[in-house]
């Protein structure tokens, strides 16, 4: 058995959601039978006590043995204590098994996502996948929880049930028979109870998703005007999921009610039936005591039954959402380590898709009218985006070496900076332990960055709030670029900067990058003069394709559709 504490939870049988339900289970098989062993002497010991009651009246009370009825006294006393004990062992023994079936799920699926990428939201909404961690991983668990209980059941179940086989044939039946009968009415509950709980989880899914972009884009919203429109869509969805919820309340209550209902036609039953044996002397008054006990203690196993029926759905359902993510493939596959010779640095990045040709220790800027065409281009000279692109470095295509590789070499920083919940120090050094507070400091300083940093309380201990929020646009994105700075790539592609600084900012950005990333290969995606100036090379990108190259002032001075569009920088 693994340890659920594992880093590896093993390689899920995604096949469909009951045969991922199953191998869960076989995964910590050991566990899952000692809960079943717990569960099973638990229930046998309740079930057991009626019969000794009934012996204890029938053997010790009517007769007047006063040794008889210590004996069966000290049966019940012996019973009740092996009950307590099992009861508790089930009941640690459970929980843990629950707590191990989710964590597991819960790594499987952070393994996915990870496995996944970029390419996840893009197939599932991002409230989704929040929404199976947040409680699908612990219903899947709770399924677990229950297993020990029903398999108790079901045990417990047949032993009273051939105790009153043997007692009384007609109650033994009416139990062994009856009881699978009524339970297998619950199917007309089940179905319709499954469909809603899916419709459920899929539009509080929607909600999660719609709450997440409008608190995201809170600051946005306000500056267009829109908070009223997106509050009001948001209050559309939550009474369109208050309305399925209602649905499913009603065939929830349903199946609430059977777990009542079931056993009282039981109770009534049973001591209906064993009154009337009794009148007739058929059978003794500690039988109809025990009995009735009978009839009582099955309200526990049925009920049972049906919460593990209700549980199973919730899993179910839960399951297949979890495995929705693990299908998703990523842009990208790994990819085998030695798969291609691993490139020179001194050598040349290309992409033939544009024609664009990164000269190797040099600084490349890429320019466009269209910003979104030169950050295409950028992510495909780091193995960035779907498909199977033909980018080389020095004649080996990236797509020949391991995603790992690539990703150690080359270095993507997006236009849009993403900061995370945390110690400054950390979200700057991004796992990265051997830098010390002193080259922290210098890439802060490359990024224009140190009035931030002197900014915050605690500096580099300080906490960054979640995406940063507490920063503005142009410190968020300086501070991405101390990260990307931090990661000492072989080639480092930043895309657009500076997009969000002001002039003078700009302008020392733009001259302690040049000096920073010195005979170290660097692109940047950008139309502004201060970095531009800074360039080694500058290319020129029209509809996607490599138009001019030159320096900065060769295509200023000699090309009118370099000039616009850098013209236009100025203004903007």
């Amino acid at each position: 058995m693994r340890s659920p504490l594992t880093s590896d939870p093993g390689s899920p049988d995604t096949r469909g959601p009951l045969r991922f339900l199953l191998w869960l289970a076989r995964q910590q098989l050991a566990i899952q039978l000692l809960v079943l062993v717990a569960g099973t002497v638990w229930m046998v010991a309740l079930a057991l006590m009626p019969a000794a009651v009934g012996r204890g009246i029938d053997q010790g009370i009517v007769p007047g043995d006063w040794a008889a009825l210590a004996r069966w006294a000290l049966a019940i006393l012996a019973l009740g204590a092996l009950a307590a004990a099992a009861g508790a062992t089930r009941h640690y023994l459970a929980v843990q098994n629950w707590l191990s079936a989710s964590y597991r799920t819960a790594q499987l699926t952070a393994r996915g996502v990870e496995r996944s990428g970029p390419a996840l939201t893009r197939t599932i909404p991002a409230g989704e996948v929040i929404a199976v961690f947040a409680s699908d991983v612990m219903r899947i668990g709770g399924l677990f929880d229950a297993a020990g209980r029903f398999t108790g059941a079901l045990v417990s179940y047949v032993v009273v049930g051939s105790i009153l086989l043997a007692a009384s044939p007609p109650l033994g039946w009416l139990v062994l028979v009856g009881g699978p009968v009524l339970l297998s009415l619950l199917t007309f509950v089940v179905r319709p109870l499954q469909r809603r709980q899916a419709d459920q989880r899929e539009q509080t899914g929607r909600l999660t998703t719609l709450g997440a972009d409008t608190v995201g884009g809170l600051r946005v919203l306000r500056g267009i005007g829109g908070e009223q429109t997106f509050l009001r869509r948001y209050e559309a969805q939550s009474q369109h999921v208050r309305r399925v919820g209602v649905r499913v309340a009603g065939v929830q209550a349903s199946l609430d009610s059977a777990q009542v209902l079931l056993p009282g036609i039981f109770v009534v039953l049973v001591t209906w039936i064993g009154a009337r044996f009794a009148l007739d002397g058929r059978i003794t008054a500690g039988q109809l005591v025990a009995f009735y006990g009978y009839a009582a203690f099955l309200t526990m196993p049925l009920r049972t039954v049906t919460e593990f029926t209700d549980r199973f759905i919730r899993a179910h359902i839960a399951a297949r959402k979890v495995l929705r993510i693990l299908a998703v493939e990523p842009d990208q596959q790994p990819g085998t380590r030695g798969a291609a010779p691993l490139p020179d640095p001194a050598e040349d990045l290309v992409d033939p898709l544009s024609g664009v040709r990164v000269r190797a220790g040099a600084l490349t800027a890429l320019v466009s009218a269209r910003p979104e065409e030169t950050a295409v281009i950028a992510d495909r000279l780091g193995r960035h985006g779907s498909g199977r692109h033909e980018t080389t470095w020095g004649g080996t295509r990236l797509h020949d070496l391991s995603l790992a590789e690539v990703r150690e070499r080359v270095v993507v920083s997006e236009a849009d900076p993403r900061l995370f919940t945390g110690r400054l120090r950390d979200e700057l050094l991004a796992g990265r332990v051997a830098h010390s507070d002193q080259q922290v400091h210098a890439a802060l300083e490359v990024a224009s960055a140190m009035d931030v940093l002197e900014a915050v309380p605690d500096g580099l201990d300080g906490h960054v709030e979640e995406r940063g929020r507490s920063y503005s646009g142009g410190q968020r994105q300086r501070l991405a670029l101390a990260r990307a700075l931090l990661a000492d790539p072989e080639v480092l592609v930043l895309v657009e900067p500076t997009s969000a600084v002001d002039a003078h900012t700009e302008a020392r950005i733009a001259t302690r990058l040049a000096d920073a990333r010195r005979s170290r290969t660097t692109v940047v995606t950008t139309a502004s003069p201060l970095v531009l100036g800074e360039a080694d090379h500058v290319v020129l990108v029209e509809d996607g394709v490599a138009t001019a190259t030159g320096t900065h002032h060769e295509l200023l001075a000699g090309h009118a559709a370099y000039r616009s569009i850098v013209i236009r920088g100025e203004e903007d």
